[in-house]
């Protein structure tokens, strides 16, 4: 998915003033009415648009926004995150360590889930092992790697599937040992995969992801697929991120045009993505109720290394070189976008602390259609592509712009490789997914990454390590995994930054994703609600939003 926390301190908020300028439009300041919640209607229910989850909701097996905007609201963690990217405790009394590589976590006693029953130090170690076993099969099970006794539960016909890691000392205190030490290792814990899960979810998790039991601050109380996700206010919850609202009522919608216009006309509160046919006039329609900020994410295109002249090899990093080289991102971002993103530059996003805009190889994602032709060519002489192959780009027709930026991509993969390059609809973004995991895509189709938290660590390990859950294309580079674990073992942010932007210049040669640009939310409210705030990843404060 998507998706923030704290041993680093992270400067969000003055990195997005500093790169807002470069999106176009808009303004870095907060709309007038955010901020601190303020009086209003607390029990309004906000209707907000969101797309159908892939997966049932399971912690380990969510990773993906749909499904994450109702996880981060229903469950919460040890942490959690304001709306610069810092970390605040939420369930976590302390998280302790003297070596980066043994902690010791202490969880607040008196918490409960939904149902009553109690928040434990097990409901955490349960859930872990959970979601790292093989047999359980989780999308999120990479997140687990660091700690001792991973590969062991992990391996296919594992024979363990409790950590070694991990130990239970009493009903609020548990210790964690890693492989190795990792300083940012307490950044992650807010991010979905580490929630705790109840006993109950362990009996059946099928019929648990249907109807989970959080300790968020929120509770679903229904789920009418491919409707709407109805979320009721979590009385039980005691924490920093309580409701300001009634509930929130997610609506599924099949396209953000419509979703537009339930906005427009008071039918939808909050929309978190602003149509391309509606980027030239929403901030005039809406007014102070719009917003243009950049935030941790990004665009990019996979073409997995499972399709043939596109294995990890000479001709399918040439190929990739070429089709990267063969995009005029400016011209689809003026076009598209109403000049509301920025080229990327690298695989990360400049939100983050430690970017670089100068990472070796970084010309690759300069236009160039010469270059791009020659690089077709020489690939060619190593392998012939056939005159009459397709070259398809596979997008979800329920996201903003997917369909107008892989149109406008395809035609200059047409126009300047000579290939026969096609754009390949799907229904819905669960759709597309399930394909993507099943490992069932003949193209490449788009991909992007909102952040789960503010590292660079997680733009690159959780995509392109091997064997990672979001690595979409089957990347495997033994360098490039030596790296991460380098990076991850720095006591020093900045040296670690800075062994990360080395990886990337692997990721360069290789490209297992095509960066595009970086993102930028741009969304707005109706006259119904107040207090609407987006966060550092692009998502909305939706528990803060209140009614007037």
């Amino acid at each position: 998915m998507r998706i923030s926390h704290a041993s680093k301190a992270v400067a969000l908020s003055a990195a997005l003033a500093l790169t807002l300028s470069a999106c176009g439009g808009g303004s870095s300041e907060t709309p007038e009415g955010n901020g601190d919640a303020q009086a209003g209607d607390t029990s309004y229910v906000v209707s907000a648009n969101t797309t159908e989850p892939q997966n049932g909701l399971l912690p380990a097996n969510t990773n993906e926004v749909g499904g994450g905007r109702v996880m981060d609201l229903i469950f919460t963690g040890l942490v959690s995150y304001t709306a610069d990217g810092k970390t605040q405790n939420e369930l976590a009394e302390s998280i302790e360590t003297t070596d980066s590589q043994n902690y010791t976590i202490k969880i607040k006693s008196g918490q409960t889930f939904s149902d009553g029953s109690p928040v434990t130090a097990a409901s955490f170690v349960d859930a872990w092992n959970f979601g790292a076993a093989a047999k359980n099969a989780q999308l999120n099970s990479y997140f687990f790697e660091s700690i001792k006794g991973y590969k062991e539960v992990s391996a296919e016909n594992a024979k363990k599937d409790t950590m070694e890691g991990l130990k239970v000392v009493d009903d609020t205190t548990f210790t964690v040992e890693l492989s190795q030490p990792e300083s940012d290792f307490p950044l992650r814990l807010g991010y979905t995969a580490f929630f705790p899960l109840p006993e109950a979810a362990f009996e059946d998790p099928k019929a648990f992801g249907e109807k989970p039991v959080g300790n968020g601050p929120y509770t679903l109380a229904e789920w009418n697929h491919d409707v709407n996700l109805k979320l009721e206010v979590n009385e039980k919850y005691d924490g920093p991120r309580k409701a300001q609202n009634g509930g929130i009522d997610f609506k599924v919608y099949q396209s953000t045009d419509s979703a537009y216009q339930d906005l427009i006309s008071g039918n939808l509160d909050v929309l978190d993505q602003v149509p391309p046919s509606q980027l030239a006039s929403y901030q005039s329609d809406l007014g102070d109720r719009s917003v243009n900020s950049p935030y941790a994410g990004n665009a990019t295109i996979t073409i997995p290394g499972y399709l043939d002249h596109f294995k990890q090899g000479e001709e399918g990093n040439l190929r990739r070189a070429a089709i990267s080289q063969a995009i005029d991102r400016q011209l689809v971002i003026d076009k598209v976008y109403q000049g509301g993103k920025v080229i990327a530059k690298d695989f990360t996003a400049p939100v983050i602390d430690g970017y670089s805009d100068s990472i070796p190889g970084s010309e690759v994602l300069t236009f160039n259609a010469e270059a791009a032709k020659k690089a077709w060519a020489d690939a060619d002489a190593i392998s012939k592509w056939d005159a009459d192959a397709e070259l398809s780009i596979g997008y979800n027709v329920d996201g903003a712009g997917n369909k107008e930026y892989v149109e406008a991509v395809v035609n200059q993969l047409k126009n300047n490789l000579g290939i026969n390059a096609v754009a390949k609809p799907y229904s819905s973004f669960k759709e597309l997914r399930e394909q993507v995991t099943e490992r069932k895509m003949t193209g490449g189709f788009r991909t992007g990454w909102q952040a789960d938290y503010p590292s660079l660590y997680n733009f690159l390990g959780a995509l392109y390590g091997t064997g990672a859950g979001s690595n979409d294309g089957d990347y495997s580079n033994k360098e490039f995994d030596a790296k991460l674990k380098e990076g991850l073992a720095a006591t020093d942010p900045a040296a670690g930054a800075e062994i990360f932007n080395q990886a990337q210049e692997i990721l360069m040669k290789d490209l297992p994703a095509i960066p595009l640009w970086y993102q930028a939310v741009q969304g707005g409210w109706s006259e119904n609600v107040s207090n609407v705030e987006f966060g550092w990843n692009g998502v909305p404060l939706y528990n803060e939003i209140a009614g007037k």
